[in-house]
């Protein structure tokens, strides 16, 4: 089953009613996800200066969903697109919340912690919208956090690492 028809991981119950609720007030859906792996480190991409939205900001992998899908679904496809890695089951919502992008459609983002499978070390980046891409630990992250100009993803990022469980199992290398 394509991700486009549904075929994706085990995910939130709250999918479906979040889903509704944007579609009810005209908002837009996107997805994100925080990918964490075995050693504890989050994956993040710093966006392209050239693209429209968050030039230059360091982001999970994610984006928008498409007319007629599913949000487990585009969060599939846009984990393949951005990575090359396969979605396996999304593990916990981190937040969701609105916002404007400075184009005028309000969006509904849903960000939501990951467990994906593919070789972690060597992602598929999408160089036209990405110019880099680290695993970073809780340390690192901090560190960028203070340096960055926009640390919105970066604090994301941080919030999901402290809501694990403490000896949460590994994802699947």
């Amino acid at each position: 089953m394509s991700a486009r028809n549904g075929g994706c991981a085990p995910h939130p119950p709250e999918f479906e009613r979040i889903h509704r609720e944007a579609a009810g007030a005209g908002v837009r859906c996107v997805v994100g996800a925080v990918l964490v792996n075995p050693r504890g480190e989050v994956f993040l991409q710093r966006r392209a200066p050239h693209v429209r939205l968050f030039p230059g900001c360091w982001d999970i992998v994610g984006g928008h969903v498409e007319e007629g899908e599913t949000l487990c679904a585009a969060l599939a496809r846009e984990i393949e697109e951005e990575t090359g890695w396969r979605l396996v089951r999304v593990d916990g919502m981190v937040d969701v919340f609105d916002w404007d992008g400075g184009d005028g459609e309000r969006r509904r983002e849903i960000d939501v912690l990951a467990t994906v499978e593919g070789d972690l070390t060597r992602p598929t980046i999408e160089r036209e919208k990405f110019v880099e891409a680290r695993w970073l630990d809780e340390t690192a992250l901090r560190v960028l956090a203070a340096s960055s100009t926009d640390s919105g993803m970066i604090d994301l990022a941080l919030r999901a690492l402290a809501g694990r469980p403490a000896g949460d199992p590994a994802p699947p290398s």
